[in-house]
């Protein structure tokens, strides 16, 4: 009977281990408020509150304005450029906020060499002219809606590829003009997919730490850190993160509820590319112009300006580069290799046994993506220092020498944190690869006498190998780029390169920053760059 089920409890264990960092932190919402929890609700926590609301108010009306239209030009318009524009609009994503806020802080602050310039040419000085406050909520705002808005970008272009140019055609031969039938016809049928990618961009803003911590901004997210660290009660942070969890649960709420309701779409895919609405003369230099911009601030200047202090102005490239990249990307190897290994196993478990409770428990272990690294870092970190303190403890009773805290003071809890974190990422992508594979194929290992291992392994893994690299780079890249789970956990005296470039930042060593910058930047650039192929094919060009 075990042989038999055995993979399947095997996946619900796993499933229910990856789960609790969130169950932990639920279950600080029961709990009874400590002393610090009331000083901190009579103080500093509606500054949290009010912050955190404005900036996804912000955030969220500075990626509708730039993800929707980019969306609408690249898809249902022809004009010049925009073959390589409705690629090259993706590539600010692959840009952290927190390293996008560091350059634009070399580059826009008093000392930097456009302020520098003004007062050079003006003659003004200090207090004589208003310029645009960087640091700053506005600052922050701005920073995330460049970097973000791709979220939105992906899904609105998706749904607007999908749909037929020949509605619009109708709607115009029935009296709409052009921008009336886009406004009327294209976005009501896009709305699912433009919130999708709305809901994506929030959860990203409620989850950044380096950007706002870098510019002042008191959120959530640093309210957590400086608890954790400030006050050293691992108790009050957890409290913290479970508002923040109640926040992330219920964007992915509105989110579902929203593609629930809104189930419409055109079924005609036979239009070609040809009947896209041609744009000419002012009107095509104006969509040159609105695609151009994002792309411009959110990656070619951040990008140029890092690669030029990285070769010209940083300190040359030592041993300490070479260790950081080392623990970088081994780090993220081994943390991507989990996380496929258990996305396969968690992924034939739900095909091969599709039973409620599995299903449940998998999709639980999946939640993880949608929630910041500042939560699951806290969730990891409660448990894993319970079982170090009980070893301790259990090795003291025995008179044995004190283990010292391997779980929690270890890679272990990066590696647990990671895999947690992106585990969803793997799922999506394995389980896309496994619904194309036969389920014959599965009842013929079977009636060959193979255990479900065995199928998994002789059958599925080389029929999977293109899903299993594209969820094996995904997660390499997102946990080479991932900063607050990484700040609290990495063990003492290990650093990473996204590690390293906020600590430079934050000393206001921005030009020492860039190498270690500039590096993550071109690894993102994988994962970006795969999912402009996906979507592309969706319909002709």
């Amino acid at each position: 009977m075990f042989k038999r089920h055995g993979l399947s409890v095997f996946a619900v264990v796993i499933a229910a281990f990856i789960s609790l960092p969130v169950i932990v932190i639920l279950s600080y919402l029961f709990q009874a408020e400590g002393v610090l929890w009331q000083h901190l609700l009579d103080t500093v926590l509606s500054d949290y509150l009010i912050n955190s609301l404005l900036l996804m108010l912000g955030v969220g009306t500075g990626v509708l304005m730039l993800g929707v239209p980019t969306a609408w030009l690249t898809s249902m318009c022809s004009f010049p450029g925009r073959r390589w524009l409705s690629w090259a609009v993706l590539l600010p994503m692959a840009m952290p906020a927190y390293i996008i806020a560091y350059t634009y802080t070399g580059l826009l602050d008093f000392a930097g060499p456009i302020q520098t310039w003004i007062r050079d040419l003006t003659g003004l000085g200090f207090g004589d002219y208003w310029f645009f406050e960087i640091r700053s909520l506005g600052g922050a705002i701005v920073m995330m809606s460049l970097v973000l808005y791709p979220y939105v970008y992906l899904m609105a272009r998706a749904a607007f590829l999908e749909q037929s140019v020949s509605s619009i055609e109708v709607g115009c031969s029935l009296g709409y003009s052009r921008w009336r039938a886009m406004w009327s016809l294209a976005l009501p049928m896009a709305r699912p997919a433009i919130i999708a990618g709305l809901s994506l961009a929030l959860m990203e803003t409620l989850a950044d730490y380096g950007t706002v911590q870098y510019f002042g901004v008191s959120t959530f997210t640093t309210g957590i850190f400086r608890t954790f660290y400030g006050y050293g009660d691992t108790a009050a942070a957890a409290q913290l993160a479970a508002s923040l969890l109640a926040f992330v649960m219920l964007l992915i709420l509105l989110e579902r509820y929203s593609r629930r309701r809104a189930r419409y779409h055109s079924a005609s895919e036979s239009k070609a590319r040809a009947d896209l609405i041609p744009l000419m003369g002012r009107n095509a230099v104006i969509a040159v112009s609105v695609c151009l911009a994002p792309l411009m601030f959110g990656f070619i200047i951040p990008a140029t300006q890092l690669l030029f202090w990285a070769v010209f102005e940083a300190e040359p490239l030592g041993w300490e580069f070479v260790s950081l990249a080392w623990n970088s990307f081994s780090l993220a190897f081994v943390a991507a290799i989990i996380a496929a290994t258990l996305a396969i196993i968690l992924s034939y478990a739900r095909r091969n046994r599709p039973i409620k409770p599995v299903r449940t428990l998998i999709a639980m272990a999946g939640f993880g993506y949608a929630l910041p690294g500042t939560i699951i870092a806290i969730g990891v970190l409660i448990p894993l220092a319970w079982l170090d303190h009980s070893l301790i403890a259990l090795f003291e009773r025995f008179g044995w020498h004190s283990p010292g805290l391997i779980l929690s003071g270890s890679l272990v809890a990066l590696l647990f944190a990671y895999t947690v974190r992106f585990l969803a990422v793997a799922l999506g992508s394995v389980h896309s690869g496994l619904e194309k594979i036969k389920p014959s194929l599965d009842h013929a290992g079977r009636s060959m006498g193979h255990s479900p291992w065995a199928i998994i392994s002789k059958i599925h893994v080389p029929l999977m190998r293109s899903s299993i690299l594209t969820a094996v780079l995904i997660v390499f890249v997102d946990v080479l780029k991932e900063l607050p789970a990484t700040l609290i956990l990495r063990p003492f005296n290990f650093n990473t390169m996204a590690v390293r470039a906020y600590e430079l930042a934050s000393d206001e060593r921005l030009v020492d920053a860039a190498p270690a910058s500039i590096m993550i930047v071109l690894v993102g650039l994988i994962p970006v760059l795969m999912l402009h192929g996906s979507i592309a094919h969706r319909r002709p060009q």
